[in-house]
């Protein structure tokens, strides 16, 4: 398929690398993914949490002007959040889901039709139906991008059967490109992938699976040494953002009242909530209002917030890929995290009970199988990493990580020290907390001072975002990430064409906020 895209023109995509998201250069193989969907070739992407995977498809539709790339994802919530990115960044997006009444579902559409969007997000469902595959025959076509591309698989930890109707994709629009993504995916599921959504020739895109920041902890207790871990582990990590996974509904609340009753705030989130009051603890969560979010798995897909400390498992996790996929929102801007389960046994009955309840004999077979998979991890008396990377087939030559109990049992010893274990870093002033010791690698958090940083200017700064995010409707997160406040309080920038040059500020965000930061760094 001939296209208007030169392989060796490097040019116009460091040029809206730099204009929409305010960087100088990719990450690896976010530019080679890129290439390949601008020479209109399939691809299939498998890049950790926290990789940039969402750039490797937006970054491509902005240069096809006159096209639209149709996004598939299955989260409204996540769908929403990124169009309120994009309209942030000076990006024409839209969605087209349950949520917008006729009048703006026909808008979203006109805009299509008339290759006015860059981006369209829809649900999997929503492409299953017949009526809207023939409405995209009038739509100029980019590409199209799968999401969460494991849910196609009967093989994957999340299968979804409207995923599977995607196949009819290839068949529908034979000339138009396809790109997979997903955080996690074994080898026999990329197979299925690129099976079931009849990829050709596809560029495969496996990043690794080792995240060398995380320091993984497995932990078998019983109900009082499970509560005085969890307790150790958020004292630890008290003034930073930490998530704790709940295995149920009811019992997300009761943590958050255990919380409380020890001086650590956090918000619940599951889907037994009013969406209005879920949003607003996500967005409390993210704004650093409160440090803890205790959530169900309803909780964190396409949460795109770096500084996470630690994420602590109170359960078994159904598969290594829900452990690995929930665990690595730790640590996503590649500083020391922490991530630590802290199982039952009687989790593994719990599994066993409703593993039985599937009437399917195949799909309970595949339960069985993932089953065994954890429960061979929590046993394991070998590298946590190893055994991660081993289960996504990839080799590793080292044998010992330094980063796992196994590796370094006296990490795990750690959490059940006196209450008030002392952090490893040194983190910003929570209220009512302390600041605490330097990391011993040098490297610094994004909880972190970092030096000749103004710790004033910093809380200027994050409470105009949360001011100004609420002034806009749209999440803390979207006006501008906490690296970025961070490199504005180093940089101190005193005109427009400098504070240009902080990563992460882009030709419309500089527009936007511009006199608005400028006015508070002189002010501080």
């Amino acid at each position: 398929m001939h296209n208007w895209w030169h392989m060796d023109d490097a040019q116009p995509i460091l040029a809206a690398l730099k204009r929409y998201w305010g960087y100088d250069s990719f990450r690896q193989k976010q530019e080679a993914i890129i290439r390949d969907i601008l020479a209109a070739r399939d691809v299939c992407v498998v890049m950790p949490t926290g990789g940039g995977k969402s750039l490797c498809y937006q970054l491509p539709a902005v240069l096809q002007p006159g096209k639209t790339a149709i996004v598939v994802s299955p989260l409204i919530a996540l769908m929403q959040d990124q169009v309120a990115q994009l309209a942030n960044m000076g990006i024409a997006a839209a969605v087209l889901n349950s949520t917008l009444d006729w009048s703006a579902q026909r808008r979203n559409e006109s805009a299509a039709e008339a290759g006015k969007l860059a981006l369209l997000y829809v649900s999997p469902e929503r492409l299953a139906r017949p009526e809207f595959l023939a409405w995209l025959e009038s739509v100029p076509l980019s590409f199209f991008a799968i999401d969460e591309a494991h849910c196609i698989s009967e093989w994957g930890h999340e299968f979804r059967p409207d995923y599977r109707q995607l196949k009819q994709l290839r068949r529908k629009f034979p000339g138009v490109p396809i790109a997979a993504f997903t955080a996690s995916a074994t080898q026999h599921v990329r197979h299925d992938i690129i099976e079931q959504l009849s990829l050709r020739e596809p560029g495969k895109y496996i990043a690794s699976f080792h995240r060398r920041n995380l320091n993984y902890l497995v932990e078998q207790c019983d109900t009082r040494t499970q509560t005085a871990r969890l307790l150790a582990v958020l004292r630890k990590h008290r003034g930073e953002s930490v998530i704790v996974y709940s295995p149920t509904k009811s019992k997300v609340a009761e943590i958050v009242d255990l919380l409380a009753e020890n001086e650590i705030s956090a918000v619940g989130y599951h889907a037994g909530m009013e969406a209005a009051e879920r949003r607003e603890n996500q967005e409390r969560w993210m704004s650093d209002e409160v440090n803890v979010l205790v959530g169900t798995v309803a909780f964190g897909l396409g949460i795109n917030k770096g500084p996470v400390r630690a994420v602590i498992h109170l359960s078994l996790p159904k598969s290594i890929e829900q452990f690995y996929q929930e665990a690595g929102r730790a640590g996503r801007d590649g500083e020391p995290s922490d991530c630590v389960l802290l199982w039952k046994k009687s989790d593994s009955a719990l599994h066993a009970h409703f593993i039985k309840q599937i009437g399917d004999e195949a799909e309970r077979e595949r339960s069985w199988r993932r089953y065994h998979a954890i429960r061979d991890f929590v046993d394991a008396t070998e590298c946590r990493h190893k055994r991660i990377c081993a289960h996504f087939s990839e080799r590793v030559a080292w044998q010992t990580c330094g980063a796992c109990d196994i590796c370094v049992p006296q990490r795990t010893a750690t959490l059940s020290a006196a209450p008030a274990v002392a952090s490893t870093r040194r983190a910003l002033p929570a209220p009512g907390g302390k600041a605490r010791g330097k990391h011993a690698k040098g490297k610094r958090t994004a909880a972190t001072v970092p030096a000749g940083v103004n710790q004033e200017l910093l809380a200027a700064l994050k409470r105009w975002r949360l001011e100004r995010s609420r002034r806009d409707e749209v999440p803390a997160f979207v006006v501008l990430h906490d690296s970025t406040l961070q490199q504005v309080c180093a940089a101190r920038p005193k005109s427009l064409d400098a504070l240009w040059q902080i990563p992460g500020i882009g030709e419309h965000k500089l527009h936007l906020y511009g006199e608005e930061i400028l006015a508070i760094v002189d002010s501080n």
